[in-house]
């Protein structure tokens, strides 16, 4: 394999909910352009699905590949984004943390007569208060300067059928990133930015049934760039250009993934 430019060399990079789907594919392209990645999976049971991020990590060639480990942290939990940053910082001896990716996240698809107090807040907790925990958790810890990338979705400006709380959580992620990018900038030389997905191929989206999954086959069949989903690496590049010096004078920005089925 020919080794990419290693634009990201030396630098650590945190990614949350990065053991399948797009984080996986966030911390193997931020690792083949030669970051030291910390990944990040929730329970024991994933932890083979992150052994083999871990795998294609190494196969990607980049720069420190073989420093790169991952996390069991369950960041739904209060101590679970802590122990991430902990956790990574201790095992790379001190290091400041260069790239923090707030992937981590859970979608429940139900119309509102039929939320439940329990789906509410496993999507809030995870989505919204986790991505804010860790988020705090590492600016003790950033280097200057310093990157992070959130991850919304298109649907926190198009909604669909039954997605209210999930698209909520969203629009609170682009929230957070334009307020973060307002606080931490000059304060921490930190830029704040997210990647908003369209429908793209992952086990989470390709297990949608129901009217869910029917009100967005129209907009698939539509999309101007091609019909079809968009891929996990798709994703994976555009938060890897946030991270790089060139984004530098870029911040607080929402950054439209998909296709253009959504153009705002």
């Amino acid at each position: 394999m020919v080794q990419k430019p290693q634009t990201l060399d030396g630098k650590l990079a945190i990614v949350s909910g990065s053991s399948k789907g797009i984080g996986a594919a966030i911390a193997i392209e931020l690792a083949s352009r030669g970051a030291l990645v910390v990944t990040n999976y929730p329970f024991a049971s994933l932890q083979q699905e992150a052994e083999t991020t871990l795998d294609k990590i190494r196969a990607t060639g980049g720069s420190h590949v073989s420093e790169c480990f991952a996390v069991e942290a369950d960041l739904s939990t209060v101590d679970g984004p802590k122990h991430l940053v902990e956790e990574a910082v201790k095992r790379t001896n001190g290091r400041k943390v260069d790239i923090l990716v707030n992937n981590a996240g859970i979608a429940r698809m139900t119309f509102l007569k039929n939320v439940t107090l329990e789906e509410w807040d496993a999507q809030v907790n995870l989505n919204g208060r986790g991505t804010l925990l860790l988020t705090q958790a590492v600016l003790p810890h950033l280097a200057k300067p310093s990157r992070i990338v959130n991850l919304s979705s298109s649907g926190a400006r198009q909604p669909y059928p039954g997605a209210s709380v999930y698209n909520g959580t969203k629009s609170m992620i682009e929230s957070f990133t334009r307020c973060w990018a307002v606080e931490l900038g000059r304060e921490y030389e930190c830029t704040v930015n997210a990647i908003c997905p369209g429908a793209t191929s992952t086990d989470a989206f390709n297990g949608l049934t129901g009217p869910t999954r029917d009100s967005l086959e129209p907009m698939l069949a539509m999309t101007p760039a091609a019909s079809r989903l968009g891929e996990t690496e798709e994703m994976a590049y555009a938060a890897a250009f946030f991270c790089e010096e060139r984004a530098r004078w870029m911040t607080g920005v929402c950054l439209g993934v998909n296709g253009g089925t959504h153009m705002a």
